[in-house]
């Protein structure tokens, strides 16, 4: 481990020129993985602000950073960002923006198994479906539509961390 983890923790970090190519095979997966004909919006993995959305920031995060910061080299993505945030990385606020999404799709997820018996990322367009999932995760009946918002919200306020920690935009 020691001769190794010099080179998984980079004492410099990421050069200019890793972190345009990391930017750049983001962006491509974006644009290539996403299963075609589905909604971004629904797509609770590969859509924007969703898991792995939050998953690169807390692996960018620790490549960045991980030699100055040990909470940063795990594979557990929630403690990584709380890590981030003990470090003056990420602000409370978008560190709570990143594990609210990461916890609600990964709740959704898991509403979508126990109430299709198939696992998916996707959420259901049909009606009943939707309403099946809110109902399991809590909603009062007929409020599948505040759920959608509630998701909707959550993932675009992780997606505006993404967009400052992976791409530099303020």
């Amino acid at each position: 481990m020691a001769l190794v983890d010099p080179l998984r923790w980079s004492p410099d970090g990421l050069s200019a020129e890793e972190l345009r190519e990391i930017r750049r095979i983001k962006a491509r997966v974006e644009s290539e993985r996403l299963p075609r004909g589905v909604d971004k919006g629904r797509h609770l993995k590969l859509g924007p602000g969703g898991l792995a959305d939050v998953e690169w920031v807390a692996q960018l995060l620790a490549l960045q950073h991980a030699a100055a910061v040990p909470g940063l080299r795990s594979t557990r993505t929630v403690p990584v960002l709380h890590a981030a945030t003990a470090a003056g990385l990420l602000d409370r606020t978008e560190r709570d923006d990143l594990v609210e999404a990461w916890r609600m799709a990964g709740e959704l997820r898991n509403a979508i198994v126990h109430t299709t018996g198939r696992a998916s990322d996707v959420l259901p367009t049909d009606a009943r479906a939707r309403e099946s999932l809110a109902r399991l995760l809590g909603y009062p009946p007929g409020a599948s539509g505040a759920m959608l918002d509630d998701w909707a919200r959550a993932a675009r306020h992780a997606r505006r961390v993404v967009r400052r920690v992976v791409y530099g935009e303020q």
